[in-house]
């Protein structure tokens, strides 16, 4: 379901993405330069939506850093100074370190948000209104003493017979009627 509002923002325009992938190369080339390795050029993407203005993303052996246009849009120097050396950071940490050794945001991410001269932190807090967001549908299941709202995602775990949750107050398994 995605939410939309009479004044709808427009996503960047092309010459802005081209901007953003400029500089998103530059912040590469620059964290290469900082840290003495060679860093490959990946692809930058602008179809991310909802609450995110960025994304790493490994699919794969498929590295790519996917942007919000309608968050870059919005919030165009701020997302240039902050969102472009934060995802980044994460591919550059990926390179370096695996992406599965680290946490997401530890010591190795805010060294290289830092080596970057950007500030380490962890979210954006963007104003939404006119942006479209995407809002996952909520389930309900009960347990013996109350009902509780899933997500989608853990609806669909339950449904593939992959996991089990069970409330925390009395204990017992969270079920669907």
């Amino acid at each position: 379901m995605i939410e939309s509002s009479e004044s709808v923002i427009q996503p960047i325009d092309e010459n802005r993405q081209s901007q953003v992938r400029e500089a998103t190369h530059a912040c590469i080339d620059e964290a290469g330069r900082l840290l003495s390795h060679r860093f490959r050029t990946i692809p930058v993407l602008f179809d991310l939506r909802g609450r995110a203005a960025g994304m790493y993303r490994v699919h794969g052996c498929k590295r790519e850093i996917r942007y919000n246009p309608w968050l870059f849009a919005r919030y165009y120097e701020d997302n240039l100074n902050n969102t472009v050396p934060h995802e980044v950071a994460h591919y550059v940490c990926d390179v370096l370190y695996g992406i599965r050794r680290i946490k997401p945001h530890g010591p190795e991410w805010r060294a290289v948000m830092t080596a970057l001269g950007a500030v380490p932190e962890v979210t954006g807090r963007y104003e939404l209104e006119g942006i479209p967001t995407r809002r996952q549908q909520r389930h309900t299941y009960h347990c013996d003493c109350t009902t509780h709202q899933l997500s989608s995602v853990r609806h669909n775990r339950i449904l593939s017979g992959k996991t089990r949750y069970y409330c925390r107050y009395c204990k017992s398994a969270i079920r669907q009627r």
